[in-house]
């Protein structure tokens, strides 16, 4: 592999880390605020993305004044890429994955979507983009054993959940996989701001219908309520996004959604570190996987 291929893939290595890192922190400050707060799942996930994805677009406008934010909706077959990945990625990744959590636990649903490698190699071997290898089986094993362990403590019973939130998550799973393969045509031509931005806007108008997001009372709001607002549409949904999906622009599919595991390892450190969550053997087991996982994947990469 020569310098800049080599480079390139660093700054993709970076980029995903932080993305699934700002995406797993977020999720358990989202949790905070569940919690402490009483604030309503639905409404969280809608006032989330219409304001980032307000601020995406803004930064794009900023950075790039010359062009048009309205450039991807030109044509016909851009404008109808740009809404199916906004509907059955952007949307229905946060959709699935909440409703596999109400009707089951968050252990399953983040289990369940991180299959979403497993279904990307699947569509790989299926449409002959490329094989398989021993080291697409030995990432993917160390990343499901891994994620497994650290969610559920190596507990069989956590997986006791009705079958709709199986369902549920495996659709997530799905959807994962769909917002990571079909967002790679539309990054060859369009700045992934505006790729993210106008996805997480059209989202976010969709869930409006269903939870406004100015029905909320936020006069019992404290400074440190407000605080853990902004750090979920900055950090947690922003920037956890966008970083994700730039990364795209220097690694494969594959190697994002592997690393994207790194979410739930960031959920559950800021749990045990800030919400004072027990953190057991097996899921230290489960951590190890998952970092040997990265190591092996950054480290052959760099051998090929």
């Amino acid at each position: 592999m020569n310098q800049l291929a080599q480079k390139n893939k660093t700054i993709g290595y970076v980029l995903v880390i932080l993305g699934a890192s700002f995406w797993g922190i977020g999720g358990t400050v989202a949790q905070r605020l569940f919690q402490d707060e009483n604030i309503e799942v639905g409404w969280l996930v809608s006032s989330r993305l219409l304001v980032a994805g307000i601020l995406l677009i803004a930064i794009y406008k900023i950075t790039h004044r010359k062009d048009s934010i309205f450039a991807i909706w030109r044509t016909k077959k851009n404008a109808f890429r740009q809404l199916l990945f906004s509907l059955v990625g952007m949307l229905a990744v946060q959709y699935t994955y909440m409703a596999s959590i109400s009707l089951g636990n968050s252990a399953v649903a983040t289990m369940l979507q991180y299959l979403s490698p497993l279904f990307i190699m699947a569509y790989y071997a299926l449409t002959r983009h490329s094989k398989l290898t021993k080291h697409d089986g030995i990432a993917v094993t160390l990343t499901l054993i891994g994620t497994f362990l650290l969610l559920t403590n190596g507990s069989i019973s956590t997986f006791s959940v009705p079958t709709m939130a199986i369902i549920w998550g495996i659709l997530s799973g799905l959807s994962a996989a769909f917002y990571t393969l079909y967002a790679v045509p539309l990054l060859q031509q369009f700045h992934s701001l505006l790729v993210v931005g106008w996805a997480m806007l059209i989202g976010g108008c969709i869930m409006s219908i269903f939870h406004q997001p100015w029905q909320i009372n936020a006069s019992s709001w404290t400074f440190e309520t407000t605080g853990y607002f902004i750090f979920i549409v900055i950090f947690g949904t922003m920037l956890a996004f966008w970083f994700y999906i730039e990364s795209l622009q220097y690694l494969s599919p594959k190697e994002t959604s592997l690393l994207g595991s790194l979410e739930p390892l960031a959920a559950v450190v800021t749990s045990v570190l800030w919400l004072h969550i027990d953190f057991e053997f097996f899921q230290f087991i489960g951590t190890l996987l998952i970092l040997c996982m990265i190591i092996y994947l950054t480290t052959f990469q760099k051998k090929t």
